[in-house]
Parts: structure tokens; sequence; C-alpha cells
């Protein structure tokens, strides 16, 4: 038995959300590469660790995004979805050691954000081409 296709939104119901939820995803992406720096750089003692080499190794997968996510690629914030999974699983783990409460459920906070403006950005984003294509 097949299965019928839902309708698309209308392209006036898309443009909104795929608007706010691209800035929404840009604005976030900045927030945590800046609470990383700010955390790394300035408040926390890694007791001898040289913070540019930890805070490195933290962006080095939020920079190989980066230009897509700038750009506005549907598929490249589908896989900033899995990459946040990462900064999520380490800010919920960092809630939990003393004195590094706040930092963690922030970055848990951010990351899951900016995980559900990437989601529904990749979700509205290929619906809106699909419309334009004719479907």
């Amino acid at each position: 038995m097949a299965r019928k296709n839902k309708p698309l939104p209308t392209l006036d119901w898309l443009e909104p959300r795929l608007r706010l939820s691209r800035w929404l995803s840009l604005a976030l992406f900045v927030a945590l590469i800046g609470l990383l720096g700010v955390w790394y750089l300035l408040l926390v003692d890694l007791h001898g660790a040289r913070p540019w080499v930890i805070l490195g190794v933290h962006l080095v997968p939020l920079a190989i995004l980066a230009p897509g996510m700038l750009l506005g690629n549907a598929r490249v914030h589908a896989w900033a979805c899995y990459v946040l999974n990462l900064y999520f699983i380490q800010g919920v783990v960092t809630a939990f050691q003393p004195g590094r409460e706040l930092f963690g459920w922030l970055e848990a906070g951010v990351s899951l954000a900016l995980f559900c403006s990437a989601l529904l950005y990749t979700r509205w984003r290929f619906q809106y081409d699909r419309k334009l294509a004719g479907e």
C-alpha cells in the first residue's frame, strides 16, 4: 500500500521560519565559540596546560563546519547536529564537576538550542527547495 505524501507548506509560511532558524543558528554558533573561548582563555585553571592548545582542540570541529554554516548550507547544518552532540555531552559531564557547573549547563544549553535551530533550518530548507522545484 502506497503511503500518501503530506503536502508541503507554502513558501510564505516557510520563508520567515527559514530566515529565523538560520540567523538563530548563526548566533548560537558564534555564542558557542565565544563561550568556549572565554572559558578556556580567561576563566578556567588548566593546571599548567596551554589554554590555546586546549581551545584549539575544542574548536577544530566547529572550524570545519564554519564555512558551510556561514553560507547557509543545509547539509552542513545537518552535520552540525551530529557534531553538537559532542559539546552537549561535554557540557553535561562538566556540569557535574565542582566549580564548573555554570559553564557546563551553559555549554549544554547553547549546544542544545543550536542543535534544535540547525535541525529546523535543515528541515525547512529542504522543504523550501522541494517547493521551489515544483513539488
